[in-house]
């Protein structure tokens, strides 16, 4: 007769395991979290014309999440007409620093998968990434600074191991003057309303529309070759 302890019983769970399990979760929980703000701004139109700080430091997320489709700068100034430019700035590079965190533990994620780690070895990839550690902190400093698209950097960071209290500091040292100059710039000019919003709708337009245009020249070519 044969005895029944020999059978084989599921092993416990072992914590590395365990870890994928809860960074995945917590990838979703960052993804939800976010879309839920910019939501909220979005569908609020009281929380949009609210002039209160909070809103400016909770607008953070959504505007500089990832790569962001609505735009940051047109709140700055809005809310430099209220307040002296270094309270905006103090209180909007709060918000920015914690997005950034978030930014780079979501980007972290997304490198681990199976997908980006054979993109990462690309020779294309590996150029850029050497590029960039030359000079990180400098090149960092220069795109926080600047007018440049920052997202780029917000993956580059990830993929180059760079450690991220030296991200966060060079976000610091370049976004904080910048966030100064903006609110400094709608306190002295006192941009109306409707034509922050009017910058705030070409943003949006030149962020978003050569992306659409690729996405239904790509759909057309689809549905030729279907043909």
């Amino acid at each position: 007769m044969k005895n029944n302890n020999n059978l084989s019983s599921p092993s416990p769970a072992k914590p590395g395991e365990i870890r994928p399990k809860v960074k995945t979760l917590l990838f979703a929980l960052q993804i939800i979290v976010v879309a839920a703000l910019l939501i909220v701004w979005l569908s609020s139109e009281s929380i949009q014309k609210s002039k209160n700080l909070w809103v400016l430091f909770i607008y953070s997320f959504p505007s500089q999440f990832l790569i962001p489709i609505v735009p940051h700068e047109p709140v700055l100034l809005y809310f430099g007409k209220f307040y002296p430019p270094l309270t905006v700035a103090l209180v909007d590079i709060a918000g920015t620093l914690l997005t950034e965190a978030l930014n780079y533990s979501v980007f972290k994620y997304i490198i681990d998968t199976n997908f980006f780690q054979k993109l990462r070895h690309r020779k294309t990839v590996t150029k850029v990434v050497d590029l960039f550690n030359r000079a990180p902190f400098v090149a960092l400093l220069v795109a926080g600074f600047t007018p440049v698209p920052f997202y780029p950097f917000r993956f580059l960071v990830v993929i180059a191991h760079y450690p991220i209290w030296r991200y966060l500091l060079a976000v610091f040292l370049s976004r904080t003057p910048r966030f100064y100059v903006l609110a400094l710039i709608g306190a002295a000019i006192k941009i109306p309303d409707y034509l922050i919003i009017a910058i705030f709708i070409m943003l949006i337009a030149s962020a978003n529309i050569p992306l659409l245009r690729k996405f239904l020249k790509k759909r057309q070519r689809n549905k030729t070759y279907a043909l």
